[in-house]
C-alpha cells in the first residue's frame, strides 16, 4: 500500500498533467467522459514511476504554457491524449 505522502504527490502530479495538457479532470468527470474511479486509478499508475522527479520539472518548463502531448515517459500519456480528444476513458 503507498503512503499517503505518496499518494498526494502524485496526485498533485497528475493534476498539473492535466492543468499543463488543457484538460479539467473535474469538468471530465462531470460530463461523463471518465468515471471518478478511473482518477484514482490514474493516480496509482503515476506513483509507478521510478522517477517523478523528472515529472516534476518537465511541468515547471510548461507552467505557461499548454503542452500539446504527456511526455513519453508519462504512465498516463493515453489516457490524457483521450480526455484531450474528448473521447471517454
Amino acid at each position: 500500500m503507498q503512503s499517503t505522502m505518496t499518494l498526494k504527490r502524485h496526485a498533485e502530479l497528475v493534476d498539473r498533467m492535466a492543468s499543463s495538457l488543457g484538460v479539467d479532470l473535474e469538468q471530465k468527470i462531470m460530463e461523463a467522459q471518465m468515471q471518478f474511479a478511473a482518477l484514482g486509478d490514474m493516480v496509482l499508475a503515476c506513483t509507478g514511476c521510478a522517477n517523478p522527479e523528472v515529472c516534476e520539472h518537465w511541468l515547471a518548463q510548461h507552467r505557461s504554457e499548454a503542452a500539446e502531448t504527456a511526455p513519453d515517459y508519462c504512465r498516463n500519456a493515453d489516457i490524457f491524449a483521450r480526455l484531450k480528444a474528448g473521447k471517454r476513458v
